[in-house]
């Protein structure tokens, strides 16, 4: 016994002074200085406008991601309302692409404050999902929001790889900046053309994490996708075979799609964009984003809710058609319109520490200076695949009355991946009442919605409140009521 002892010594010293190394070096790497604290006091939100009384600290401000070419993206960030030093930090990205990440996913969705219609009040979101993280909100790319370039050329060069790079970037400094956030584990979410943006970032880290220095290490664990745009082939054919299996379009017009397109084709026949014409006619007189909610009859509202019309951007086919260019609506119609007219009052971009340069256009959801996608590639199911190899998490939720990306475009894009089934499809609750359905795969996990559009913490905040808790804790949803 006493030579096993004296034989294992040399290898709990060594164990030993592993783990002294590692607190030395983490004492470093997270060393508070007097100049992180100024830059941090320098970005603390200390009250906006209208805002209620809170307990959580709050920031914003410019993260500078390309010194020479003096492009800065803008971020709000939330500590979590309850011990935040335990709680993790997810990062929440939009899509569009072009749109803002704060008029979206903080003001509509997630965020703790939502403008209202009487100016400047904001109401407190008594589901965001600061309640389960450290909330983090980023404009990206520059052109976006409050984020911005000084040279011009940057604008036609964007595309989804300068995105995923810049946001690399700014996470890199963000976390030099807030370096007690360094050890917390890391998650991303978003929505929509964010089924580009969170994947190709989080391959990004993972890839960085293999050769950068432990400074810049970012403790990345997972991330969870909404209603996403993952595949043009699929989500393509999704959403023709959803809206008629919802009676949105007629017999006449689905066959005509049917017959005439080929979305796996390109380029696609001029019988094929009429046909598509009038599929999306259709949408003119409903909400694509959510078939059962009304439209904003509020006319006073001069917002725009037509996106640019992007070339290059995917899906490739349905981009060059002018109805998929129009703006999702929150559950109240008129709420893009509280939140424009909130984010362009001087007093809340002075509370916010944006617009430092007086950007010379208004603050938009959606990027009116961003016409050119440089690259956007059909599908980001290798990414995808690649990353569940790596044994990261991922979860993809789906609203099931969004038409924009449906979850049968969705369900025909992850039975694309091939994955062997775990646990078969079956209903989650909240509370007494099915919340929706999921499929566990090998190495994903699909969840639906029940009754939301696609914004689906705008639709369901409880519910969707429910499934980020569960997903940061990787447990599975309720089976049965509770």
């Amino acid at each position: 016994m006493a030579f096993q002892i004296f034989s294992l010594c040399p290898l709990y010293l060594l164990l030993v002074v592993a783990l002294l190394l590692l607190m030395v070096l983490g004492n470093v790497a997270y060393e508070f200085t007097d100049d992180i604290a100024a830059e941090q006091e320098a970005d603390r939100v200390v009250r906006l406008p209208g805002q209620p009384e809170v307990s959580f600290k709050q920031y914003a401000g410019y993260v500078t991601v390309n010194v020479s070419h003096g492009r800065a993206l803008f971020y709000w960030f939330f500590e979590a309302a309850e011990t935040p030093e335990a709680k993790p930090l997810l990062l929440w990205l939009n899509g569009g692409p072009g749109c803002s990440s704060i008029g979206y996913g903080e003001a509509e969705e997630i965020g703790p404050f939502f403008p209202q219609k009487r100016q400047p009040k904001l109401k407190i979101n008594p589901y965001s999902w600061n309640k389960a993280a450290n909330l983090l909100f980023v404009e990206s790319p520059v052109g976006v929001g409050f984020s911005y370039t000084n040279t011009t050329q940057d604008i036609s060069d964007l595309g989804d790889t300068i995105t995923a790079q810049d946001s690399y970037t700014f996470l890199v400094k963000w976390f030099r900046r807030f370096p007690q956030f360094k050890s917390h584990d890391f998650y991303i979410s978003g929505e929509s053309y964010a089924g580009h943006y969170v994947p190709q970032l989080a391959e990004v880290i993972y890839d960085s994490n293999k050769k950068v220095s432990g400074k810049d290490y970012i403790n990345f664990k997972g991330f969870m996708i909404g209603n996403a745009l993952l595949d043009d082939e699929t989500d393509q054919e999704g959403m023709i075979d959803y809206a008629w299996d919802h009676a949105v379009i007629s017999d006449r017009v689905y066959h005509n799609v049917k017959s005439k397109c080929n979305f796996s084709q390109k380029p696609e026949p001029d019988d094929c964009t009429k046909a598509l014409n009038d599929y999306f006619d259709v949408y003119n007189i409903i909400d694509m984003y959510s078939l059962y909610v009304p439209h904003c009859v509020n006319t006073n509202f001069t917002f725009n809710r037509q996106l640019p019309l992007l070339q290059g951007v995917a899906p490739q086919l349905f981009s060059k058609i002018e109805g998929w260019h129009k703006k999702p609506a929150g559950y109240d119609p008129c709420a893009s319109g509280y939140t424009e007219i909130y984010m362009n009052r001087p007093d809340v971009q002075k509370a916010l520490h944006a617009n430092t340069t007086n950007i010379p256009y208004p603050w938009t959801h959606c990027s009116k200076t961003i016409t050119f996608w440089d690259d956007s590639p059909a599908s980001v199911l290798p990414i995808i695949k690649k990353l569940i190899a790596g044994g990261i998490r991922i979860w993809v939720y789906s609203g099931d009355t969004d038409g924009r990306i449906p979850v049968t475009a969705t369900r025909y894009t992850l039975n694309k991946l091939g994955l062997k089934t775990i646990e078969e499809w079956s209903p989650w609750y909240f509370k007494k009442q099915v919340g929706g359905w999921t499929i566990v795969y090998d190495g994903l996990l699909f969840v639906t919605v029940r009754g939301a559009g696609h914004q689906v913490p705008t639709f369901k905040p409880k519910q969707s409140l429910q499934l980020i808790k569960h997903f940061l804790s990787n447990k599975k949803l309720p089976s049965a009521p509770f």
